[in-house]
């Protein structure tokens, strides 16, 4: 069955997971397909300025099907070098298109996160919890280590001394737990979650989308890159914006002291 939808609300979009029979279980072939589809639409569409990615029914993503782990089949399946294929072709285009989404992306986490699903919530740019999700990194509990970049991730999110508590007892944690370890930036009642990230995506959208973009592109960036390197992106950029419209209309509304509107120009 498909394993994602795509809606559109003015400049918002909307990723919801959909096999809640399965808690939302990732790694069927064409798993990674579809998320590059939808994440490269999502890109492609100057109109969008916002994300939010969601799980149907209970789950946010329980991660990998253990069942078809067992039997050896889908993504799992095949000799130790089909394994690797798998991942390469099917769960890594997942991860990537992700962490690859021009626009700010919210995860609206309703339910558990648990393996690879807590690693694709790590790859929004922030997290809202329902106060029904629950987080783990269990990957040594099924003998396997992160395959989908987790262990790269994970420290970048939490800290490597939190990542490393995680990954190692295969603990999972409530979600106030959570945001306290900065896991999650909001933790709400189920039914305000959806709610609760429209609004904080309404807000950023409100930004304008050209700088809005390239902001996110710079904290991307300023994970891997040396600030010296940083530093000449930031200014190609920053030479780029103050000849936008929308800088211009920025600065206008600031002297005029009113709010401004942005139109991506």
């Amino acid at each position: 069955m498909p394993v994602l939808s795509l809606d559109r609300d003015g400049p918002i979009a909307t990723m919801t997971i959909t096999r809640p029979d399965s808690m939302n279980a990732l790694g069927e072939p064409g798993d990674g397909d579809a998320f590059a589809a939808a994440c490269a639409e999502i890109t492609a569409d100057r109109s969008i300025r916002a994300a939010i990615l969601t799980g149907e029914g209970r789950a946010f993503s329980a991660g990998g099907n253990v069942k078809a782990m067992q039997k050896r089949e889908g993504a799992f399946s095949g000799s130790p070098a089909d394994v690797r294929e798998n991942y390469r072709s099917n769960i890594h285009r997942i991860a990537r298109a992700l962490y690859g989404l021009e626009v700010p992306l919210i995860a609206a986490v309703n339910g558990p996160a648990i393996g690879l699903g807590c690693d694709v919530a790590c790859f929004a740019d922030i997290r809202i919890a329902s106060r029904a999700a629950k987080f783990g990194v269990t990957f040594l509990k099924l003998g396997l280590i992160p395959g989908d970049g987790g262990a790269w991730l994970l420290p970048r999110t939490i800290g490597m001394s939190r990542a490393s508590e995680l990954l190692f007892t295969g603990d999972v944690i409530d979600a106030d737990t959570a945001a306290a370890w900065g896991l999650v930036s909001k933790v709400v009642e189920p039914d305000a979650l959806m709610s609760e990230a429209r609004a904080l995506a309404t807000r950023i959208a409100q930004q304008p989308p050209q700088a809005l973009r390239l902001a996110k592109t710079l904290l991307r960036q300023g994970q891997t890159t040396t600030y010296d390197t940083l530093l000449e992106l930031s200014a190609a950029s920053q030479g780029l914006m103050h000849w936008t419209q929308d800088h211009e209309e920025g600065v206008a509304a600031i002297l005029e002291k009113r709010p401004p509107s942005f139109k991506g120009a």
